[in-house]
């Protein structure tokens, strides 16, 4: 029987230098608050009984054993940026694990993990399966349909996903209106806000909503926070009904 609802976990919030922000004595780096304290960003995805993880950041091994169960079925990689791969070699335990992403996304993991992809690797380095995706084409991860969101991280073209009542982006500056279009209406939108100010690579939190209004989600949730998003509780009363801030551990279920 399909499980009529999608349940996302957040597993990391954070952006690359996650909150607190190493030496940093600011206000949210300093608070007390769990739902200012941000891991690198990270998400599980739970439906029509599958695992999938959408990014493997260095966090990843706390991440996952706080989960409670580490079964997975498929992980989705949306570009190739360290605090989006940095937790690949926690996949020795996967070794028939299939990671979709871009050719340019797993021609660098080749070169980055080249000790894992020679005749004859060191005995318990991880195995991968890489299964390369194309922009525009939808794929089937392990009887999913999931659809690619092309985006642009600055200059670098990178993937969001669509999968079933959700779509998921994250590190977008430029979203083209066509694949705005394709989202309208969606359950749910995963979008990234770094921060308050503007930013050369990422979208700010004016931004996100902008974007979130032209969309017009049934329910928003942002990503992707530095700790220049301000301090969880207070940027959470400058959201319009229907936007939410994300936090480690926030689980959302959408139909």
């Amino acid at each position: 029987m399909i499980d009529e609802k999608l349940k996302l976990t957040i597993l990391g919030s954070g952006t690359s230098t996650g909150v607190p922000q190493i030496g940093c004595q600011c206000e949210v780096c300093c608070s007390d608050d769990p739902h200012d304290h941000r891991l690198r960003q990270s998400a599980l995805v739970e439906w029509c009984g599958k695992r999938i993880l959408i990014d493997c950041g260095p966090d990843f091994r706390q991440q996952i054993l706080s989960t409670g169960d580490s079964h997975l079925d498929a992980l989705l990689i949306t570009h190739i940026h360290y605090d989006h791969v940095g937790g690949l070699e926690e996949l020795r335990g996967y070794s028939s694990l299939p990671i979709f992403a871009r050719y340019d996304v797993i021609e660098a993991l080749r070169r980055r993990l080249s000790y894992c992809f020679v005749e004859h690797p060191y005995p318990g380095v991880p195995h991968f399966n890489l299964v390369e995706i194309n922009d525009n084409d939808a794929f089937d991860c392990d009887g999913i349909t999931v659809e690619p969101i092309p985006v642009l991280h600055y200059h670098l073209p990178i993937l969001g996903f669509r999968i079933g009542p959700m779509a998921y982006i994250t590190d977008c500056k430029t979203i083209v209106q066509e694949q705005i279009e394709r989202l309208q209406g969606v359950p749910l939108l995963v979008l990234n806000a770094l921060r308050l100010e503007e930013h050369l690579s990422h979208i700010s939190l004016s931004q996100a909503l902008e974007i979130i209004e032209q969309i017009k989600p049934r329910r928003a949730v942002l990503i992707h926070m530095s700790h220049g998003i301000g301090l969880h509780a207070e940027t959470s009363k400058l959201l319009p009904k229907g936007v939410e801030l994300a936090y480690d551990g926030m689980k959302i279920m959408v139909g």
